[in-house]
Formats: C-alpha cells, sequence, structure tokens
C-alpha cells in the first residue's frame, strides 16, 4: 500500500444524508490560464459568484473532473475554481520537477488572478499536501483548508528511503499497469460504482510514467513535519473509513486546529460515488471556515 495516498479517518461521523437537489447543469465557461513560477501554464474555470472563492485542488494521477458533483451545489452560494495542477487535464506539461512546491505554485498562480478577499483551499489525496504548501504562498486570503482523502500519516515518522524504494517498484517495472491495479485494489470496495472504479483507473493509468512516478516518489518521502509550522489556518479533513481508523489523537497533536470527519462506509471517492452526502459534508465544513 502506498501509504501517502492512502487515507483513511475516524473521529466524528457524517451520518447518512442528503444535499439538497442538485440544481440544473451548470452553463460551459470559458477556459482560463494562469503562469506558473517555472513558465507551466495553468488552466483553470470559474463557476458561480460570492465569498469566499472555494479553490479545487485534485489528487495524484487525475484531473479537475473529479469535482463535477461538487460544482453545481457549491456554485450556488460561492465562487468556485478547479484547476489542472501541471502535466494533468488542460494544463502545460513542460516542467523539469514534478515536486509538491512546483504544484503549490500552481495553485498561488491560479489564486493570484482571483479577486476575492478569502479563499478556502480544498484538496483531495496530493491536492491535500500541495494546498498545505499553497497555504503560506497565498497568504493571509486562506480562511481555511479541507482536505479530502488525505494527511493520513501526519504525525508519523518519513518512511525510510528502502521503504519508499519498495513501494514504487511495481510503477517502475509497468507504470500503467500497477497504477490501475493500485487504484482497483486500494482506493475501492466491494460496494463502489463500477463505473467510477474503471473511470478513475483508466485515468490513472494514462498519466504519463515520468510525472506519475516523480510525483509518487515526492508523496512518499513526504514529511509534514517540514511544512505544517508554516500553516497557520483551521484545517477539515473529510476522510473515509476504507482500510481501517487513523489515529485522530496524532493528528491532533501535530496540528492543534485540525478537525476530522469520518464518511463510514464510503471509498476514496466520495464526491463521485457518494457525492450527495458528500457534498453535504464538504458545504457544512466550508461554513465552519468561512469567515463571518
Amino acid at each position: 500500500m502506498l501509504a501517502a495516498l492512502v487515507a483513511c479517518g475516524s473521529g466524528n461521523s457524517a451520518p447518512p444524508g442528503s444535499a439538497p437537489a442538485a440544481s440544473a447543469p451548470l452553463p460551459a465557461v470559458a477556459t482560463q490560464f494562469a503562469l506558473s513560477v517555472d513558465g507551466v501554464t495553468i488552466a483553470w474555470r470559474e463557476y458561480g459568484r460570492g465569498e469566499p472563492v472555494i479553490v479545487l485542488i485534485h489528487g495524484w494521477a487525475t484531473d479537475s473532473s473529479i469535482w463535477r458533483e461538487q460544482l453545481a451545489p457549491l456554485a450556488r452560494q460561492h465562487s468556485v475554481v478547479t484547476l489542472d495542477l501541471g502535466g494533468a487535464g488542460a494544463s502545460g506539461t513542460n516542467r523539469q520537477t514534478w515536486s509538491l512546491a512546483n504544484f503549490a505554485q500552481d495553485v498561488a498562480a491560479v489564486a493570484a488572478k482571483l479577486p476575492q478577499a478569502h479563499i478556502i483551499l480544498v484538496g483531495d489525496g496530493l491536492g491535500g499536501p500541495v494546498a498545505l504548501e499553497a497555504a503560506p504562498l497565498i497568504g493571509a486570503r486562506v480562511a481555511g483548508i479541507i482536505g479530502t482523502e488525505t494527511f493520513r500519516t501526519i504525525g508519523q515518522p518519513a518512511l525510510l528511503p528502502s521503504q519508499v524504494d519498495q513501494y514504487l517498484q511495481p510503477f517502475r517495472t509497468d507504470f500503467a499497469a500497477a497504477a490501475r491495479q493500485f487504484v482497483t485494489g486500494t482506493l475501492f470496495h466491494a460496494q463502489s460504482d463500477p463505473a467510477v472504479v474503471r473511470g478513475m483507473a483508466q485515468l490513472a493509468a494514462q498519466s504519463a510514467p515520468e510525472r506519475g512516478l516523480a510525483t509518487l516518489t515526492e508523496l512518499n518521502k513526504l514529511d509534514y513535519a517540514s511544512i505544517l509550522p508554516a500553516v497557520k489556518t483551521p484545517i477539515v479533513v473529510i476522510d473515509s473509513d476504507l482500510g481501517g481508523a487513523v489515529d485522530e489523537a496524532r493528528l491532533r497533536k501535530a496540528v492543534p486546529q485540525l478537525r476530522l470527519i469520518t464518511l463510514n462506509g464510503d471509498d476514496s471517492f466520495p464526491m463521485l460515488d457518494d457525492s450527495r452526502r458528500f457534498n453535504t459534508t464538504l458545504m457544512q465544513a466550508i461554513d465552519s471556515l468561512a469567515p463571518r
């Protein structure tokens, strides 16, 4: 198992429920572009209007399309921004170093284009640590960070090089096959929507091996202790209980301003195959962080 990617949870449990009924499909919006610090073009789109602006950051081997079920509900009350990190979706691929720091610069470049006074960063998987690194770059405008299926290893020692090497060896041998196996065998359960499973496995398998492997290496070498001291904003974590419970006490010891919410029975993509429940929880988390 790739420990840095798999995020499960315990703590406060979100009961099954329903979000407000889905609104009519959003009108198409133009793709806009920002230039990241290393010259990579970052594609982003904005929906709705309102404060604070919600910036949705996708995870490893995915793109901004994972947030499609959240756009209409969130856009009724907020400006909502999706972006493709460098190398994903419609963004550029001319990057020399596929690092979390550079992905954070992608988010900061988009944030610099936004006029709103307050920003809430929402990061899925890899997008969680990216949000942590982006927050100090953006500064006081960041009102809070929401992590989904992420931050599980906060408070644990960084992995040894030998452990990282062991985790990554299958990806070096056959990236597409290993990515597909990881997604289908680790991030879902028997009750998951088969269409979602197939779609996410295909998206991961299509990732460029060089970029995908470099990013996995970054994730599995990540030491949260090196980035958390610069993060002063409150953090809400929304995790499933897939794979077992996370140690909430350990997370809160490392990050006192962190609050954990568990979606019991969900898999690692509740935004897609349990979207009504996820949207309710996400909107409650946003409301708890929004400046009054």
